[in-house]
């Protein structure tokens, strides 16, 4: 196989990085695409990480320990497990970017329970394995109290000192967060779970030393989070004086921030001083909430808003705010009234012309304002809408086709069937209005499991009026703007 042959393959691969299926189909053709191909399954092996894997896992991860590690481990009285004799065909460990001591604390944990009181010196031997001169990671993600000085491991200055994204909790052990903060000077990805105490208000050195920091999420109620390293734990206790100083801490930083991720209302005047913002996301669980700090919030480089708030003084001031910016908005399945919906729908078509994609509950009362949104919002490609248990989708239908804008070709819909208030029929009349315009995509959140359904929409992908369709099973889920 040529080279370049080998280049286009290796882009192609590039682009497939999150189709774990296409990558593991592709990895047995050759030799030459198996070279290709494991460096970016390994470049973040975590993601592929599901029960039935995780001891598969392990057991690489083992194969690459030196054969004094497993003495040593073997002396303390540790069984490993029986692994592969022969040599590895690659050094797996030299490829990952991401570095997720979360996971392997798990791991860890679940394999060799019954060592309690060498837990840590089973943790010391595989830590070695990862943090050496030789590996640089990208992406650090440290486990809840962590406590182990791995900056203090030989090599961790020149394996870490590359980290652009951290995730971690602020109950951490000072001595870890002074040695990364004496390390880590290029982040520019940081999460951090917040805890209801306990918190190191240490962490601004963290925050400080970071010059170039662009995208930060303060997760206190965990489950407005989808990543990885979720516990699913919840926050009721707000920690006010440690949101203060960090708030305070993220402002020096007002000229570099362009995302920002909060899941409890700001403490302080911060959404303010972030000129630069062009992405928001702000869940609140008391909907009744303290404005001050919401009001009058100048942002005119916002494009993206998702927020779970239906306050329509907060919206209407981010709404008018933006300078006509916005090209997403995505307000969360939170129930509101007819007026407020009413409300919210008219002051994002009097002030976002460029909106590109929208989520948001729908009411019958509103389609009205519906359709005046789709007439003045020339731009839309996608809509995702909730619906209440009674609402009437003919009539949705009926204006989606007689009023979308010729860009509007991307359709999510949850609870469509199951209530059973669309019927079949509605469906179908909306596929033959739509004759004649762009293939739409579609995507139902969650359906009854229809087989008719199936039929139906496999009938008009082949008439070409439906693009695309996907729906959700199992644990899946949609991103809210992709389709």
């Amino acid at each position: 196989m040529s080279k370049l042959n080998k280049d286009i393959f290796y882009l192609i691969f590039e682009e497939l990085q999150n189709d774990n299926k296409a990558l593991y189909s592709s990895l047995l053709v050759n030799k030459t695409l198996c070279e290709i191909i494991v460096p970016i399954l390994w470049r973040n092996p975590w993601k592929y990480l599901a029960n039935g894997n995780k001891n598969l896992l392990l057991n690489v991860i083992i194969s690459h320990l030196s054969d004094e590690s497993k003495n040593n481990l073997k002396i303390q009285g540790v069984n490993l497990p029986i692994v592969l004799s022969q040599k590895l065909l690659f050094n797996y460990i030299s490829f990952c970017r991401h570095l997720n001591l979360y996971a392997i604390n798990s791991i860890i944990n679940n394999n060799y329970s019954k060592y309690k009181s060498k837990i840590s010196f089973i943790k010391n031997e595989i830590f070695n394995i990862f943090i050496n001169k030789n590996t640089k990671f990208t992406h650090l993600y440290l486990p809840q109290r962590f406590d182990y000085q791995i900056h203090l491991i030989p090599g961790a200055k020149q394996c870490l000192s590359k980290i652009v994204s951290l995730s971690c909790y602020t109950r951490i052990n000072d001595k870890v967060l002074i040695g990364l903060a004496e390390i880590c000077k290029s982040i520019k990805k940081l999460e951090l779970f917040i805890e209801e105490k306990e918190n190191n208000y240490g962490i601004t050195k963290l925050i400080d030393a970071s010059k170039t920091l662009i995208d930060v999420r303060l997760i206190t109620d965990y489950g407005f989070c989808n990543d990885f390293i979720i516990n699913y734990s919840y926050t009721s206790i707000i920690d006010v004086a440690f949101h203060i100083i960090l708030e305070n801490s993220l402002i020096k930083h007002a000229h570099t921030l362009q995302y920002i991720k909060m899941t409890t209302p700001p403490k302080t005047k911060i959404l303010s001083f972030l000129v630069n913002l062009k992405k928001l996301e702000l869940y609140v669980n008391n909907q009744n909430i303290n404005s001050n700090n919401l009001g009058n919030i100048f942002l005119p480089s916002l494009q993206i808003l998702k927020s779970n708030v239906v306050q329509i003084n907060i919206l209407r001031n981010l709404f008018v705010n933006t300078n006509g910016n916005l090209i997403k908005i995505g307000i969360d399945d939170i129930p509101h009234n007819e007026i407020d919906n009413k409300n919210i729908i008219q002051a994002i078509y009097q002030n976002c012309p460029n909106l590109m994609y929208l989520k948001l509950m729908i009411r019958n009362e509103s389609i009205i304002e519906l359709e005046q949104l789709l007439i003045n919002c020339q731009y839309l490609v996608g809509l995702y809408f909730f619906a209440i248990k009674t609402f009437d989708w003919d009539e949705l239908f009926k204006v989606l086709t007689i009023s979308s804008p010729t860009s509007l070709i991307k359709f999510k819909f949850n609870n469509i069937l199951s209530y059973g208030t669309i019927k079949l029929e509605s469906l179908k009349l909306f596929f033959d209005n739509w004759k004649g315009r762009n293939p739409i995509s579609l995507q139902f959140d969650s359906y009854n499991g229809c087989s008719d359904l199936i039929d139906l929409i496999g009938e008009y992908k082949l008439e070409g009026i439906i693009n695309k369709f996907d729906h959700l099973h199992g644990s899946n889920y949609f991103e809210d703007f992709e389709w």
